[in-house]
């Protein structure tokens, strides 16, 4: 690893506002590499961007051109091809607080002199709402141990929206290679695999309570957009089958019981954004999918489809009836009205 840090960038279509992006990445220093993952964009100049700002800064900036295979193909591309020691994912549409990101590479140029390196970075990230033009700070002080190396038997409880995000996360590029991570091809909402698969090989963690990652949201054509998600909901449904999938969570909660809670509450809160998006949609065939989706998680998983079913935030999404559904989306709506995800 000839660099510190990799931050691969997906871009498609995102000529617009893609410059603002590398011009914050850049302040980090002269030992990272950006890869800019041009997805097949066909829209607009994005290609000549990408090439434009390789050409520009050589020895920092690689552009890579690949057929359009979604925001997960170009996480793989970026894995594939990084020569950091750490890897960081920034969409093209965000960027990251240059007095923040200073402070991030100084520890991460701490932590690649140590005998082992760190697995894992965690800081905070802000969401940046366009359609009022304010902040909200997504923090972790309640749960991690603050400016020293910790495991996961030293965390404490995440609040019901507290999440780890990509947004929040800086890994070791060589363990996304050990464990395997490799995300699906033209689907959406596979940030939710990055930020849950690779957990449990995790095994030194430090968080660092600075404000790194701006993340915009509340544009009519995001993927978080209710309408949009609506009309993607089988993609989400297929990353919550790929979750149920990527670890038997009763051995992660007997090795470390906190990360193996923190997993099982993550899985909720996938199952319960599937079967909501899935009551919005309403119909037969939607309805069918997400009692589908309960049948599959018991077959993997009795137990935990129990658990999650009846005794968890889960139970919101399947309250049975016409009534019940309507109740479901409506909690889910005020939910959303409290804490501005999406």
């Amino acid at each position: 690893m000839d660099k510190i840090l990799t931050f691969a960038v997906p871009c498609y279509n995102s000529a617009a506002y893609m410059d603002h992006c590398v011009e914050t990445l850049l302040t980090a220093g002269e030992d990272i590499e950006i890869i800019l993952v041009d997805d097949g964009s066909v829209k607009d100049d994005t290609p000549q961007k990408c090439d434009g700002w390789q050409e520009k800064y050589p020895d920092i900036i690689r552009a890579i051109h690949q057929p359009n295979g979604g925001h997960g193909e170009g996480v793989n591309q970026g894995i594939r091809n990084a020569r950091g020691l750490y890897y960081k994912v920034v969409d093209s549409d965000d960027w990251l607080d240059a007095e923040a990101l200073q402070r991030v590479m100084t520890k991460l140029r701490e932590c690649a002199q140590w005998p082992e390196p760190l697995d894992l970075l965690i800081a905070n990230y802000v969401y940046e709402h366009v359609e009022d033009n304010t902040q909200k700070v997504m923090g972790y002080r309640n749960v991690f141990p603050r400016e020293k190396v910790f495991t996961w038997d030293d965390i404490g409880r995440f609040r019901p929206s507290q999440y780890l995000l990509m947004h929040s996360v800086i890994y070791r590029t060589q363990l996304l290679r050990d464990c395997g991570l490799e995300l699906p091809k033209h689907t959406f909402y596979v940030d939710n695999i990055f930020v849950y698969q690779p957990l449990p090989f995790v095994k030194s963690i430090y968080y660092m309570d600075v404000d790194l990652y701006r993340y915009f949201i509340g544009r009519a054509d995001q993927s978080v957009n209710e309408s949009v998600m609506v009309g993607r909901v089988d993609q989400q449904v297929r990353v919550t089958k790929l979750m149920i999938g990527a670890h038997d969570l009763k051995a992660v909660r007997s090795a470390h019981p906190k990360l193996g809670r923190y997993m099982t509450n993550y899985l909720a809160m996938m199952m319960t954004i599937s079967s909501i998006f899935l009551n919005l949609d309403g119909s037969p065939e939607k309805l069918g999918a997400k009692t589908e989706l309960w049948e599959h998680l018991r077959a993997v998983d009795p137990a935990l489809h129990h658990k999650l079913k009846y005794r968890s935030l889960s139970t919101v999404g399947v309250i049975p009836g016409y009534q019940g559904r309507k109740l479901s989306v409506k909690l889910y709506r005020m939910a959303r009205k409290i804490y501005k995800f999406n």
